[in-house]
């Protein structure tokens, strides 16, 4: 399974916010959707994410003027990304090594989806699921 079966069951759709948007905005936006990252925009360019992770760090850091803060400055800027044909485990490993829950889809240098390790859980269960009915299968057959 690749990052391209995943996007086809869940949908391209990816929250985006722009580098100068307020970290209290971006939290609104965030529960509002129920979403556990946004992805900053340039125009067509991607320049960041910020996630839950992003904000308890400024907000630890700053108290509660960080929330006035504008995306740029606490965001996470160097984005790991993937592409359509990338393996589930290569993704997995990704986000572990990473030590992050989520990974923007680029192709040709444009974003088009945004996978979260719940995505991946949710199919990699899928698929446990269906070898276990196959070998069900094949064992009450007789073969």
């Amino acid at each position: 399974m690749n990052v391209a079966t995943i996007l086809k069951s869940k949908g391209s759709d990816v929250a985006k916010l722009g580098p100068d948007v307020s970290l209290q905005d971006a939290a609104r936006l965030l529960t509002e959707k129920r979403i556990g990252a946004v992805v900053i925009m340039e125009g067509d360019r991607l320049v960041g994410i910020l996630s839950e992770r992003d904000i308890v760090k400024a907000v630890s850091q700053q108290g509660a003027v960080a929330l006035t803060t504008p995306l740029r400055e606490v965001m996470t800027s160097r984005v790991v990304t993937c592409g359509l044909n990338d393996s589930v485990d290569e993704i997995m490993d990704s986000m572990t090594a990473g030590r992050f829950r989520h990974l923007p889809v680029v192709e040709n240098e444009r974003l088009i989806g945004i996978i979260s390790i719940g995505d991946v859980v949710k199919h990699r269960m899928a698929e446990t699921v269906m070898e276990t009915e196959a070998l069900k299968l094949y064992i009450a057959s007789g073969a």
